[in-house]
């Protein structure tokens, strides 16, 4: 028998087959049957999933495909009729499931995409707001670091502290290694090295302000990041083989630079920046993130602020400081010039007394010496003395008016008074020094001309006889006229005086005074001169005149306060002149008019007083002569005393008149003591004062402490005669003060 190589197979190769296919449906029922069971644990555990039905069918499907595979394993071998028939049962509904399986995929698998697309959509959306969480946490952090730098460099308003605090804080909060400031120098074509974080005292290193780098970063308003190696990064030197760290640079604002004086700085400089340096530590990995950069900016633009308000501030301290000087200076001025008023006040005050009191012997006396026989030429040279004595006292009164119209104390004394007998008056005073000079006085009063008005009398006579007075000082020929007259509406205005704004009323009417003289004129360019005080024209200094200067600068006063105007009118030189003055007066009622006691020209009746007791109290021994020689000229029983003392032991219920001196110390209290020691009115006699001035504070003072009356030294026959008329008559004397 032949040898063979083939190897004898334990099985045949269709049973081989048929127990492969037998041992697969085994598994594939196997597996088929454990799907099922998984589906489940999914759907009881998943709540959430919306295809429940699904995978019910779907596990259906499963099952009935596994059921197949188990029926199938009956058909390897001989099988019955029933086994066929389960089989076909099993594979058709196995069809069935399938097919309805595979439609409902094609509607559920573009959901599940969907689903899957949201989902994915979700994770990129979760990914960017954990981003953008991150950017918001590292933009508080900066924003913390930056309100704490902020704090700490605003803590102080000295601009060295701001810088030095600033590289301290930025070194602390980004651990740099360096920090530095460079500033420009005062040419403004350097920058030099003034403020460093690790030295306190650092080199005076310059550099040049053209440098591309510094150019570079000054042509950005954002952080820039520089080499290491620049000439502004070189703060310090590098110690080993450490590689330098990464280095930016920030441009400062230097707000108000002009008024800046660290160090070197320019008054001004074209840059109108410094520059900061900032250095991370050398050999690190650590580089510049963005929330640092954006921090270094912010700190830069702060620096700029403080250091702004610092120099506002130092510029408020400076204009303070000058204004304190300036305070004490003035306070110093306004000390000095009380001082001046004060002592001004003063020495007028003692001249006033001391100019009167001679000026009252001689006007007494010359009166007394008037009544006596005389020849007419000594009646003439006794005239005369007693107008000039009253054109004297008139210049002692305008310096006395002058000083108070400066201090704003002068004010109106309103009356009734006779208007024609105030033009009058004039002309008889100014008449005898006219005749002197050969001068031709004319007066007009218009007829329309009220007699009575109420006014200023005695500052309206100073004025017109100033200006009457000026007008024949500086004529040397020819003739002087005065003209009154109402003046009417269209003549009112006058456009050299455009504040000059008069109203017509039926309670007043505006007095309009004319003195024209046929002088040698003034030139029209010196006019406005002539109403400022101790100054003359050129004109008139040519003309010696020796005048004081004051007349028409306080009948310009006077006016004013009648709510006038006044003005001068010439052609010029050899032309003559006129003077014109308006002034507001204002009209009596008819009973005033008819019941005025106290005009000029009334008669008051007795002319003597035979027996009549009056005590003279006066510490001058002059005056108290004069004043006791005039009442005795009078027929008065007179009693002179030098001293309170003995005036208050001399005075009885006898003496019906005291004239008391109160320019003595005690002179008001005098008064007051002879109230207490007279109680009752009619047992005291009537108190009238002497007085250097008779302004408000006078009579305000003679009035508290109970006077009855006061005059104004000095005091002529006449004048005395009228005074104890009235007295006697009235009781009171202050309303013809």
């Amino acid at each position: 028998m032949e040898s063979c190589n083939c190897i004898e197979p334990q099985w045949p190769a269709e049973e081989l087959l048929m127990k492969y296919q037998y041992i697969s449906d085994f598994f594939i029922a196997l597996a088929y049957f454990s799907i099922p069971l998984e589906l489940i644990y999914f759907v009881k555990k998943s709540s959430v999933f919306p295809y429940r039905w699904v995978l019910v069918q779907f596990g259906a499907f499963i099952v009935l495909c596994g059921a197949t595979h188990l029926i199938n394993l009956w058909t390897f071998n001989m099988h019955s009729r029933t086994v066929a028939v389960v089989m076909t049962t099993s594979k058709v509904l196995t069809a069935v499931v399938s097919c309805a399986t595979a439609l409902m995929l094609v509607h559920i698998i573009p959901d599940l995409l969907s689903v899957k697309t949201r989902e994915l959509f979700l994770k990129n959306k979760a990914a960017e707001l954990d981003r953008e969480m991150g950017l918001i946490r590292t933009q508080e952090e900066t924003g913390r670091h930056v309100r704490m730098l902020t704090h700490e460099i605003r803590s102080t308003l000295d601009r060295h502290t701001i810088l030095k605090t600033t590289l301290v804080e930025l070194g602390r909060t980004l651990a740099l290694e360096e920090c530095a400031l460079w500033m420009p120098t005062r040419t403004g074509l350097e920058l030099q090295l003034s403020y460093t974080l690790r030295q306190q005292n650092p080199v005076e290193y310059t550099v040049p302000i053209q440098l591309p780098v510094i150019n570079q970063v000054f042509s950005s308003n954002r952080a820039v990041k520089i080499s290491p190696n620049s000439p502004v990064a070189r703060i310090r030197p590098i110690a080993g083989k450490y590689m330098p760290g990464e280095v930016v640079a920030v441009r400062v604002p230097l707000l108000h630079l002009s008024n800046f004086q660290i160090n070197d700085w320019p008054e001004l400089s074209t840059r109108r920046y410094a520059l900061m340096v900032l250095m991370l530590p050398s050999d690190s990995a650590r580089q510049w993130h963005v929330h640092e950069l954006e921090l270094v900016e912010v700190v830069a633009d702060q620096v700029a602020v403080a250091l702004s308000h610092a120099a506002i501030l130092e510029e408020s301290m400076r204009a303070r400081d000058l204004l304190m000087e300036q305070n004490v200076a003035l306070d110093h001025a306004r000390r000095e010039a009380e001082t001046a008023i004060r002592a001004r006040n003063d020495f007028l005050a003692v001249m006033n007394h001391e100019m009167r009191t001679p000026m009252h012997a001689i006007i007494a006396l010359s009166s007394l010496l008037q009544e006596t026989e005389l020849t007419p030429e000594q009646r003439l040279m006794v005239e005369t003395i007693l107008k000039s004595s009253n054109l004297l006292v008139t210049l002692i009164n305008d310096v006395l008016d002058l000083s108070r119209l400066e201090d704003g104390s002068l004010q109106l004394e309103l009356g009734t008074f006779n208007l024609h007998a105030v033009f009058w008056e004039v002309l008889n005073l100014i008449k005898p020094v006219a005749s002197v000079k050969k001068l031709h006085i004319t007066l007009d009063l218009a007829p329309d001309l009220p007699e009575c008005a109420i006014g200023d009398e005695k500052r309206l006579m100073q004025t017109t006889l100033n200006v009457v007075g000026n007008a024949v000082k500086f004529s040397k020929e020819g003739s002087i006229s005065i003209t009154a007259f109402v003046a009417k509406s269209e003549s009112l205005r006058d456009i050299r005086a455009p504040d000059f704004f008069p109203a017509p009323s039926d309670d007043h009417f505006y007095l309009r005074v004319q003195v024209k003289d046929s002088g040698q004129g003034i030139n029209p360019q010196e006019i406005p001169k002539l109403f400022t005080k101790f100054a003359q024209t050129q004109t008139l200094a040519n003309r010696n005149s020796n005048g004081s200067g004051l007349g028409l600068a306080i009948s310009k006063r006077f006016v004013n306060l009648m709510e006038g105007h006044i003005w001068i009118e010439s052609e010029g030189l050899g032309k003559g002149c006129t003077v014109i003055f308006i002034v507001k007066l204002c009209i009596p009622k008819r009973s005033n008019e008819s019941k005025s006691p106290f005009l000029p020209n009334a008669n008051h009746g007795q002319s003597s007083f035979p027996g009549l007791k009056v005590l003279v109290l006066d510490d001058n021994g002059v005056s108290r002569m004069v004043t006791r020689g005039l009442l005795v000229h009078l027929g008065c029983d007179v009693t002179a005393v030098s001293s309170s003392d003995e005036c208050l032991h001399v005075v009885s219920q006898e003496h019906k008149v005291l004239f008391i001196d109160v320019c003595m110390p005690d002179g008001f209290e005098v008064a007051v003591r002879l109230h207490e020691k007279f109680t009752k009115r009619h047992e005291r006699p009537l108190i009238v004062a002497l007085a250097g001035n008779t302004d408000k504070v006078t009579k305000e003072n003679c009035m508290r402490v109970g006077m009855d009356g006061v005059i104004l030294k000095p005091v002529s026959v006449d004048k005395m005669r009228s005074v104890l008329s009235d007295l006697l008559e009235h009781w009171v004397l202050f309303d013809t003060m």
